[in-house]
């Protein structure tokens, strides 16, 4: 037996690429929820590619490969196409995904991450996707599509096997969310007036101005452009995903754009929320329609005085949802070489998942 930083590894272990869209911490949470879920197995060896986002911005405790991949411009909330087209090296990108190795790879993951997706379909290699945008496959709420958006969302980071994640079945072979929290205390006291801020997406500037604005409640702001500070009724954090949860767990409300994975942590912590999608960005104008179609949030279109006074002030409403826990699942569907089919794993899970109306 040998050691790393996932435990002991078997003589002969199952070597695992797995590439992880680094564009959002979601989708970097989600990862670290399915390697503690394989790890657990004692039999298979990950190897992790990041890409998406600058290699300093990654927040990630395991050792990875970084790319440069692809990822969106965004500017006060809304996606720019020509920024997006600009900030892209795409000729980097083909010799990247051309280049990867994998011969030494005996089962290759996706988590909507393009560049060990497009090498393994270059090379013909069985890929697994395992990830919210995924569902989008099936005939699950969609909102802001035009035949580019869907192009992209279908072509980003292709798979041969699609393990789609949604907060609701629709009716469909799609699983529930993975949801990472195990290493937060769940038990600690909420505080009635402290708000959870995340819009990244945002001026944050603007941000901080109007949030002043409502001193009666107290808003803890994250973002990679702010640092730890507290002044009135505003407090500015970096990045840091134990503070992060630690705030999510005793804050009674949360404020964010429409990601999947921060909004599952909610459902799962049974906390009210306010969401704005991202302007121009097919996922989120999804997710957004989603969460209003399951009544799971309130969703505005722009951030305003009036509209964030005026949730805050309402009586609160929440839903909390206990979903199974699926990176479990998924490593054991795995382990067992797809004994079950994905009809069979997304029903059984979703027998597990409930769902509880709350007013807080």
């Amino acid at each position: 037996m040998v050691e790393n930083n996932c435990g002991v590894i078997p003589k002969n272990p199952i070597k695992v690429l797995y590439g992880v869209q680094g564009t959002g911490n979601g989708h970097i949470s989600r990862a670290g929820a399915m390697n503690k879920a394989l790890a657990e197995l004692n039999k298979f060896q990950v190897s992790w590619i990041m890409s998406g986002r600058p290699h300093e911005q990654i927040m990630c405790c395991e050792k990875y490969d970084w790319y440069r991949g692809m990822t969106f411009a965004t500017n006060n909330g809304k996606i720019e196409i020509f920024n997006t087209i600009a900030a892209n090296n795409v000729f980097q990108f083909i010799r990247d995904a051309r280049e990867l190795c994998l011969d030494n790879y005996d089962l290759i993951i996706t988590d909507f991450e393009p560049v060990v997706s497009w090498a393994a379909k270059k090379r013909g290699r069985e890929t697994i996707g395992i990830g919210h945008q995924y569902a989008f496959y099936h005939s699950v709420p969609v909102a802001g599509n035009n035949r580019f958006s869907e192009l992209t969302m279908k072509n980003f980071a292709p798979a041969d096997i699609k393990l789609g994640l949604h907060w609701h079945h629709f009716g469909q072979p799609i699983l529930p969310p993975i949801v990472d929290m195990h290493a937060v205390s769940l038990g600690q006291q909420v505080v009635s007036d402290k708000v959870l801020v995340y819009l990244p997406f945002e001026n944050q500037d603007k941000l901080v101005q109007l949030l002043k604005e409502l001193p009666q409640w107290n808003f803890y702001i994250y973002s990679a452009e702010m640092e730890d500070y507290n002044r009135g009724n505003i407090h500015t954090r970096a990045i840091s995903k134990t503070g992060f949860k630690n705030d999510l767990v005793t804050a009674s409300a949360l404020i964010t754009n429409s990601g999947f994975e921060l909004i599952s942590e909610c459902l799962m912590l049974g906390k009210r929320m306010l969401t704005k999608p991202l302007r121009g960005q097919i996922e989120q104008l999804s997710n957004a329609q989603a969460l209003a179609e399951l009544d799971y949030a309130t969703v505005i279109s722009e951030l305003s005085l009036k509209a964030i006074s005026q949730w805050l002030e309402s009586p609160g409403k929440a839903y909390r949802v206990q979903y199974p826990d699926v990176a479990k699942a998924i490593a054991h569907w795995i382990n067992d070489n797809q004994g079950q089919s994905i009809e069979e794993l997304s029903r059984d899970l979703w027998q597990q998942t409930s769902v509880k109306r709350m007013i807080v």
